[in-house]
């Protein structure tokens, strides 16, 4: 079983990345190694298929700014993914009715086609 307190306590040592890592069915959004490590930890690859197919092309065509905040809140076994603007104005929000997830707040950001961790900007 995960720990979250060593989990978070991990997430937060990644700074920087040395790759660049991307789905060849949605090449216009990488993500760095502290991205990759989370997914591969908690098993949520579909969620970097969600922000790739839904997200990132809205960025990408000049819909949303070249930065945005995806805040996820889970609770329950579901998910409330909140796409902001740098000030906290709501883009668009998307619930999750089951996920295996971490409970509690996360938070991942989309700059320039990039998706990172706060921790790794």
């Amino acid at each position: 079983m995960l720990e979250l307190a060593k989990f978070k306590a991990e997430l937060a040592h990644f700074t920087g990345t040395e790759h660049y890592y991307f789905n060849p069915l949605y090449k216009q959004m990488r993500y760095t190694d502290g991205v990759r490590y989370l997914a591969s930890t908690v098993g949520a690859y579909w969620l970097l298929d969600i922000i790739g197919t839904e997200f990132c092309p809205r960025q990408t065509s000049g819909e949303w700014d070249s930065f945005v905040a995806i805040k996820l809140t889970v609770a329950m076994q579901s998910m409330m993914i909140s796409i902001q603007d740098g000030n906290h104005n709501e883009y668009l929000h998307k619930h999750i009715s089951f996920t295996d997830f971490p409970e509690g707040e996360w938070s991942l950001w989309l700059v320039d086609g990039v998706l990172l961790l706060p921790s790794e900007y």
